[in-house]
């Protein structure tokens, strides 16, 4: 379900971060129909399903999507650009001239869809014992 709200989001930035913004957009909902749309902190676009799936923010020269997975959806294709450390959410950033890695992104999205139909990232993290962030899932 898209949110009025995102479209006023996305229709306010550059033409270059739209175009990588509704690329986004796009790829999370074909991930899932069911993805759903919303505003969090008071601005910025969010994509959920049982719990976040991504979220928007556009900065000076970049896109940021903030992938909430706590760490345990598989990078194979290394398109995680910042927060690998991170316990709850990391970052895959586009520049202008950057490409999207669609499969790879599309993998991601469908994983962290699938983790919060099983519960979400941290009972998936205590269940399956996985402790070390880099750690991919069992089976995938």
């Amino acid at each position: 379900m898209v949110d009025p709200r995102v479209d006023q989001y996305i229709d306010a930035l550059p033409p270059w971060q739209q175009a990588i913004c509704h690329r986004v957009r796009d790829l999370v909902h074909e991930a899932d129909s069911e993805v759903v749309e919303t505003i969090k902190r008071t601005t910025q676009p969010y994509f959920v399903l049982d719990g976040n799936i991504c979220a928007l923010l556009a900065a000076k020269d970049h896109v940021n999507v903030f992938v909430y997975d706590g760490g345990i959806v598989p990078d194979p294709e290394g398109i995680i650009t910042a927060g690998h450390t991170n316990a709850t959410a990391r970052t895959v950033a586009f520049g202008e001239h950057d490409e999207i890695n669609v499969p790879a992104l599309l993998a991601m999205f469908r994983q962290i869809i699938a983790d919060n139909r099983a519960g979400g990232w941290r009972k998936l993290k205590k269940v399956q014992g996985r402790v070390d962030p880099h750690t991919p899932p069992a089976g995938v």
